[in-house]
């Protein structure tokens, strides 16, 4: 009898300070370690950076997009082409979310216990998204770690909506994981936990997943607009009933501050497009808080984006003038060095809050780094008009 293949999906805790976890999570596409940032390459791409320059930044995983790339072009066709790694020129792991919260998200969607019919944003046809396609097309892109098709709801959102958030996530959970089968050793299917800010449909939600033994776990639909004190509450309340042996992953997440205190809550995962969309609108995040490199102020300034950084931008010397001056003359190059910064900034902060759970002094850590980084926020107001003008919330769903 031939032996069973193994799995190759495993995740080791390394170090813990308080809740805060530092681990990593083994795939066929090799391991990454947690906290780990997902740069979105929502079509198969982060805007405007190559794989290479990705890859450059520290990134060890990215997250990609069922919704947009079953549009287009088609995941018969990126699966005919090698699947997603070959495809998008990326060798390390990838996530691929659902869908869901992009349906969900167009305007005059129908949604019903059998899945959520829309309308083609690409040539108006009339589509329907349920649990089976949404694996099925994930499936075919190959990505490593697939999430389960779920009903994210709206903030705010009232009890009955909420509660047939729930019911939907948990039954469709089931039928993900019936068309899942045969797939379990090629790709890890993590379950969502849902509920809005009700702790109660939260923990209900939670408990019924856990029962399932997925490879791994999410929190979902905090990135809706609740704003950073409702994200904490839902995430601290949320997190310890996850598994302890098993990643936890908090989809869209988000800011810095965002970042660090989920970190604090054990959770291991984060997603946003928020470095990449606001570097787009030059907008850049620095030791000391963000900069909006259009400001006058920058027009003459010798610095790069960040003297304490070492990204490619920095470090190659590329000053705040020569930025201004890109953005000014709408030189695609502007968003190109901005993005690998900012990136590149991300992953500084996890990689720096893994060493300090490692060292045991995580909590000082997080507070030497948000004193500051909001030196520069409260004394310019030049940075709090950047947060203004640029959009605070395009999670890892656009």
């Amino acid at each position: 009898m031939a032996a069973a293949p193994l799995n190759p999906f495993s995740f080791e805790l390394e170090a813990r300070c308080g809740a805060a976890r530092a681990g990593a999570f083994s795939t066929p596409h090799g391991s990454f370690y947690t906290p780990a940032f997902m740069p979105v390459g929502t079509h198969g791409a982060v805007k405007a950076l190559t794989a290479d320059q990705v890859r450059a930044t520290s990134a060890e995983v990215v997250l990609s997009n069922t919704y947009h790339l079953a549009l287009r072009p088609g995941e018969k066709i990126v699966e005919k082409l090698g699947g997603l790694h070959r495809f998008m020129g990326w060798d390390g792991p990838i996530l691929t979310d659902s869908g869901g919260f992009q349906v969900f998200s167009l305007p005059g969607v129908e949604i019903d216990d059998g899945g959520v019919r829309f309308k083609n944003a690409v040539d108006g046809s009339s589509m329907k998204l349920t649990p089976e396609r949404s694996i099925e097309i994930q499936h075919a892109l190959g990505a490593d770690i697939i999430m389960a098709f779920d009903e994210c709801s709206p903030f705010p959102a009232d009890a009955a909506t909420l509660r047939d958030g729930v019911r939907r996530t948990l039954a469709w959970i089931d039928r993900c994981l019936k068309t899942h089968q045969g797939f379990e050793n090629k790709q890890a299917l993590f379950g969502i936990v849902q509920g809005g800010v009700d702790l109660g449909l939260r923990t209900s939600c939670a408990e019924a997943l856990v029962a399932l033994d997925l490879p791994g776990y999410a929190i979902g639909g905090v990135s809706v607009g609740e704003g950073h004190e409702l994200l904490c509450k839902v995430t601290e309340h949320t997190a310890p009933l996850l598994p302890d042996t098993k990643p936890r992953y908090l989809m869209g997440v988000g800011l810095p501050e965002d970042l660090l205190a989920a970190i604090g809550y054990g959770m291991d995962m984060f997603d946003c497009v928020i470095p990449t969309r606001y570097a787009r609108s030059a907008t850049a995040f620095t030791s000391r808080g963000r900069i909006r490199l259009t400001n006058r102020r920058y027009r003459r300034d010798a610095y790069p984006i960040d003297t304490s950084c070492e990204c490619a931008a920095c470090s190659q010397g590329y000053s705040r003038a020569y930025l201004h001056h890109l953005f000014a003359a709408n030189e695609v190059l502007s968003a190109v060095l901005t993005s690998i910064h900012n990136v590149h900034f991300y992953q500084h902060i996890v990689r720096e809050a893994r060493k300090a759970i490692v060292a045991g002094r995580f909590d000082e850590h997080r507070r030497e780094f948000l004193a500051a980084y909001s030196e520069e926020r409260s004394g310019s107001t030049e940075t709090s008009k950047s947060a203004e003008t640029s959009k605070p919330v395009e999670t890892s769903k656009p």
